[in-house]
């Protein structure tokens, strides 16, 4: 059996120093691309672009759509103005993933969104973020470790009945962290599958699991903790039929 090809959202590094002080380089982490080939597909890092019609010629190739993790998301794109607390963003990135998403759910190509791929897929559909956990009313607990990246720092309860309970095989588990943005308001049309115990969003998928996101790091954790591979699994699974 022909194995999938999986895109992966890919990202721009600048070199800060060496020969090249200044130069862009299109990159993933290679957690990403590992996932992919431990769980038997194919990884094809997708380069970001700004041209729609590349982007369409380079989703045409794959049969699943991982969106990975990055920058903070452009409040404008969910009608909020930047707040004191946010980070670095990258507006054409947004669009970027944004158009993968779309041309992916176009084409009916599953989805695993990622930590900021998470909260692209929110915003997209009409969900909204807190720009920093601290805005957040609720005691937060911390959501970056800034540690180890197989570390694992605080607990997530899945939601029963969810597509992501039932890949996880877990009512309750610990999970890294690497994110100081939260789901604010969920997108319609999509569901709470995990929260962590503070009460933070961990994970959200649509009504038939084409597209489902967690918002920690499992591509982090897949070499350490076995079911964590599920998520990818489930992912290439759906792009082989």
């Amino acid at each position: 059996m022909v194995k999938p090809l999986i895109g992966i959202s890919g990202s721009v590094i600048i070199d800060d120093g060496g020969i090249f002080p200044g130069y862009r380089r299109s990159y993933v982490n290679e957690d990403y691309v590992d996932s992919v080939v431990q769980n038997g597909g194919i990884p094809y890092i997708i380069p970001f672009n700004e041209d729609k019609e590349v982007i369409k010629e380079q989703l045409d190739h794959v049969q699943g759509l991982i969106l990975s993790g990055g920058h903070d998301v452009d409040p404008h794109n969910y009608g909020q103005e930047p707040e004191q607390k946010l980070g670095n963003i990258w507006p054409e990135r947004d669009q970027f993933d944004m158009e993968l998403l779309r041309l992916a759910e176009e084409k009916k190509i599953p989805v695993l969104g990622i930590c900021r791929g998470m909260q692209i897929i929110n915003v997209a559909h009409g969900g909204t973020l807190y720009q920093d956990l601290s805005y957040r009313q609720e005691k937060t607990l911390k959501h970056n470790q800034d540690q180890t990246p197989t570390l694992l720092t605080h607990t997530v309860k899945t939601v029963a009945g969810s597509k992501i309970a039932n890949l996880l095989g877990k009512e309750s588990l610990q999970t890294n962290s690497f994110h100081h943005q939260l789901v604010d308001k969920v997108a319609p049309n999509f569901k709470v599958a995990a929260r962590c115990v503070d009460g933070v969003v961990e994970a959200i998928e649509n009504d038939d699991a084409s597209v489902i996101a967690v918002q920690w790091h499992p591509e982090m954790l897949h070499r350490v903790v076995s079911y964590q591979n599920n998520l990818f699994k489930y992912i290439i699974d759906k792009a082989q039929k």
